[in-house]
């Protein structure tokens, strides 16, 4: 992997070149650990004109759950306690005779800006921008080799948690089964807080579990997602419990089915992403149901949970093969519940079959 890690310094060092800056400082933790292997805590990292170096406040943690720095990469380690790594990192590319220095505007605080600003002065500082979060959309097969296991996980969790019994457990219980069955079978941990609802709180879009308990006819919204090897997927999927689903539930179902595989099917190289969203939309709008909808229809996952690209109305720009995306459309009728479908997939050329499902769990309208 060495070598991986070595080509995307390289990559930003060419645009932040390119752009005349002779050094850049990476201190979004997701950035860091894409271009160095691992994150320690308060760890940034710092493209110098020299030498790159993983500026630590500590000795990094050796838990393989965090990642293992590039052994190609230096680390420098702050003498003393309370020290500021990316303060340090300024000195440090002064010291390397750097005239100029990009920095994430849109990660630093003010407070840190200025206190870069007044131990190097010399520095230029210029903002990096979004630039490391544009090298990381697509993937590279290592990278989607990591969400798919991350997907086979999550699948089987919430595979096992299906055959248990559901009716009387509170929606809170079961996030929590879920989240250990997820550590259990090897994931790092769960990739965001699970969603659990039941009800009238069903296909409520980031429902935080409650102590409402199952009942039968309820149905049963579930979000979760596995996170391995620091990358994160997710699966979303509704239930009917206890007994054949009312008319109502049959129909609403099938119609945000539709429009989920109405969004998968335009999922192609070259595809506009407001057209992956407008896809998915059109299906609900048409129906009604326009008013309330989510403001994307889906988003990229990787490092963290919501990346590049956004699948929302005015997003601009088109999809490349091998950038792994949800789709996820959902409605919520208030008081009854309502349906949400979540799967993670990633985009690849039809003549490579098409976008690849990652989560495999069934989307049909179970009765539990």
């Amino acid at each position: 992997m060495s070598e991986v890690y070595a080509t995307r310094r390289t990559r930003l060092r060419e645009r932040c070149n390119a752009a005349g800056s002779a050094a850049a400082l990476v201190s979004r933790p997701a950035n860091v650990r894409y271009l160095a292997g691992a994150a320690p805590h308060g760890a940034v990292l710092l493209l110098g004109k020299r030498e790159d170096l993983l500026v630590c406040a500590g000795p990094p943690d050796d838990r393989p759950t965090e990642g293992r720095p590039d052994e190609t990469l230096r680390l420098h380690t702050l003498p003393s306690p309370g020290g500021d790594p990316a303060v340090a990192a300024a000195d440090l590319a002064t010291a390397q005779d750097a005239d100029s220095l990009a920095v994430e505007e849109h990660h630093l605080t003010v407070s840190r800006h200025r206190a870069i600003g007044s131990v190097a002065p010399a520095l230029r500082l210029a903002d990096l921008g979004n630039a490391v979060e544009q090298l990381r959309v697509v993937k590279d097969e290592e990278e989607i080799s990591c969400l798919r296991i991350g997907a086979e996980i999550a699948d089987q969790a919430l595979g096992e948690l299906l055959e248990s019994i559901l009716v009387g457990r509170t929606e809170r219980h079961l996030a929590l089964e879920l989240e250990r069955r997820l550590v259990d079978h090897g994931a790092d941990g769960p990739a965001f807080p699970t969603s659990v609802a039941t009800g009238a709180n069903a296909g409520r879009r980031g429902h935080r579990p409650t102590d409402r308990r199952v009942e039968e006819g309820d149905f049963l919204s579930v979000c979760l997602g596995a996170t391995y090897r620091g990358y994160r997927c997710e699966i979303g999927r509704t239930f009917v419990i206890g007994t054949s689903p009312a008319d109502w539930q049959i129909e609403l179902y099938d119609l945000v089915f539709a429009a989920q595989r109405a969004g998968r099917e335009m999922l192609a190289p070259g595809a506009a992403y407001r057209d992956v969203d407008r896809a998915a939309r059109q299906v609900l709008d048409s129906a009604g149901y326009g008013e309330g909808l989510p403001a994307l229809i889906g988003h990229g996952v990787g490092l963290e949970i919501d990346e590049d690209p956004q699948l929302a109305p005015t997003a601009m720009g088109k999809l490349d093969a091998c950038v792994p995306v949800t789709v996820e459309p959902g409605v919520h009728l208030p008081g009854r519940g309502g349906v949400r479908i979540d799967d993670t997939l990633v985009v690849r050329p039809e003549a490579d079959g098409g976008p690849e499902l990652l989560t495999i769990t069934t989307k049909e309208l179970l009765a539990l």
